[in-house]
């Protein structure tokens, strides 16, 4: 079973190469607040299927706590 670590990682990995491999993004989308809470924790991946055949991929923040709010389906 892939760890949320691994899924985070494959999650990237589709991003980028549905982009062609490669994405500029702005310096300010890696500042602190943006990649996370304010106990230091990294905000969550959500992924849903949708009724098209697409996958919404979305930030959801995350409760503290090395497993707050993680799921599968």
């Amino acid at each position: 079973m892939a760890t949320p670590a691994d899924m985070s990682h494959a999650m990237l990995i589709a991003i980028l190469m549905h982009h062609g491999g490669s994405l500029d993004l702005p310096a300010g989308a890696f500042q602190k607040d943006a990649l996370g809470g304010l106990d230091g924790a990294f905000h969550a991946v959500a992924m849903e299927p949708r009724l098209d055949g697409t996958v919404r991929i979305s930030v959801q923040p995350r409760p503290a706590g090395d497993e707050g709010g993680i799921t599968t389906f």
